[in-house]
């Protein structure tokens, strides 16, 4: 059987510098930072009122509530340089020296997913409202998660929603609930669990949150002779909690609006390529998942969104001897009552990992590596996989000869996803003549696709710079996965 030929919609995202966030700001170290507030300090209050009222008509307009963002520098500065008794004003222009304007998307764009949104009411017959989230890459190649929101209609094109002139950093909830059975297992696996930590559990209820475990520390330090000791497996269990936290929503915020900015030592230097799914529950309820990848410039960790209203947003590290690398796709459902993965754990072949709980893996098994000249370097996933009566369609990424990057697909038995039915020999999207250049040139990648009727939209990323959306025939796709040059299995 002929490729399935694919259709290049017109539809482009591209990056815009003007979308910006206020962020800490930290000039130096604790002397400079403490020259700077006995600077602000002396200055009379008239000049501080002219200033400060300056600042805030420069920047107002282009921040949901500018002054709070110096409040919470001051906050964030003044617990380890001394300030004294301060009134709001000066207060707020202490902030503002501690604040910078950084720019999300001011290098690129990319690496898209999608799912169906949240509502689907009102829509023209034949329609579906789509949700989607983008890597967007600024100042430092530091990456956050924005999102776009839009419509395909029964003809298949894509409407995209007006984009907010605003952004909104989502809150971090830090003083979340942990569950102590879980958390114990997540330090046994970091190699951090030793007495002492045992003797900061034993202090904790089994549910407990930030501040508990912070003064169950400070207790056990003091009552330790040798309490040195003690820092690492401190700053352990301190880590391990600031990387689970939650995130709050601002309510009425478009989605636009917002930006999941690094907010732990874990992903400081970026999150990246975000991972959808729209997950169904035994019980038929549903929830959003979402697999990412946190980096701090040195390693990378594998971490789990997770939302039922996007109104708070839940961050889980992800544990298990198998939680490795990066690209990990959930599935949409159970499997045989087993919670299912998809990851590249050796950074080179696809597997098969699977669990009865959502954040610990130590279950895998290889699937498919790499095969035909085109993905002879490594292979990936392009997102999670997509149910069929078919079978479990995969969308797969291979990287060829001078790193070229292309989109192909695999078919997977729908009971039995192990078992590979059909693996493409050629690529289904390779970046065209318009396509190759970029940030990272000869890319065209995707976190995950949807299905609209017979139909299936791919939303990619050009050459790690902007997004663009193609759309494939799904039942000519699945005939050729089934078809005999790409069968792999001789009773498919």
């Amino acid at each position: 059987m002929e490729q399935p030929g694919i259709h290049r919609l017109s539809c482009l995202i591209e990056a815009d510098a003007s979308r910006v966030i206020a962020r800490a700001f930290h000039p130096g170290d604790h002397g400079r930072n403490q020259a700077l507030i006995d600077r602000v300090m002396s200055l009379p209050d008239q000049e501080v009122e002219a200033m400060l009222g300056s600042v805030i008509e420069q920047f107002s307009h282009r921040h949901q509530d500018i002054e709070s963002s110096f409040e919470e520098h001051f906050r964030t500065i003044t617990p380890v340089c001394a300030a004294g008794d301060v009134d709001r004003r000066r207060r707020q222009l202490i902030g503002a020296y501690f604040t910078m304007e950084y720019s999300i998307e001011s290098a690129a764009l990319f690496n898209p997913s999608i799912v169906a949104a949240p509502s689907q009411d009102g829509l023209a017959p034949g329609t579906t409202r789509f949700l989607m989230s983008l890597r967007a890459v600024g100042e430092g190649h530091v990456s956050s998660i924005v999102f776009r929101t839009g419509e395909i209609d029964a003809g298949n094109r894509i409407r995209l929603d007006d984009v907010s002139r605003l952004t909104r950093r989502l809150k971090v909830i830090r003083n979340r609930r942990y569950d102590q059975g879980t958390y114990r297992l997540k330090l046994i696996e970091m190699g951090a669990w030793d007495d002492p930590a045992e003797k900061v559990l034993e202090r904790l209820e089994d549910r407990f949150d930030f501040e508990s475990l912070q003064r169950s520390i400070r207790e056990v330090r003091r009552a330790l002779t040798d309490p040195d000791r003690f820092g690492q497996t401190a700053e352990n269990m301190l880590w391990l909690a600031r990387s689970n936290y939650h995130l709050e929503v601002p309510a009425g915020a478009d989605p636009s609006e917002i930006v999941i900015f690094p907010s732990s030592e874990t992903e400081s230097r970026g999150i990246e390529d975000l991972r959808m799914v729209r997950f169904t529950d035994d019980d038929g309820s549903i929830r959003y998942y979402g697999t990412y990848t946190a980096y701090n410039g040195y390693c990378i960790l594998p971490q789990l969104l997770e939302t039922a209203d996007f109104r708070t947003v839940a961050v889980h590290t992800l544990n298990g001897r198998y939680v490795q690398n990066k690209g990990l796709a959930l599935f949409p459902r159970k499997v045989g009552g087993w919670h299912l993965m998809v990851s590249r754990l050796d950074g080179e072949n696809l597997f098969l990992m699977k669990s009865d709980n959502v954040r610990f893996w130590n279950d895998a098994e290889m699937i498919q590596a790499p095969r035909y000249p085109w993905e002879l370097v490594q292979i990936g996933n392009c997102g999670s996989p997509i149910e069929t009566d078919a079978g479990w369609l995969l969308l797969t990424h291979g990287v060829g000869p001078v790193r070229q990057y292309c989109i192909a697909a695999s078919l997977l038995d729908r009971n039995d996803p192990s078992q590979v039915v059909g693996q493409m020999s050629e690529p289904l999207l390779v970046a065209d003549a318009s396509e190759r250049d970029g940030y990272v040139p000869n890319v065209v990648y995707t976190c995950g696709a949807i299905i609209h009727h017979d139909t299936l939209l791919i939303p990619y990323a050009v050459s790690d710079s902007a997004t663009k959306f193609a759309t494939v025939s799904l039942p000519d796709l699945l005939a050729h996965l089934k078809g005999p040059q790409c069968v792999t299995r001789p009773d498919a």
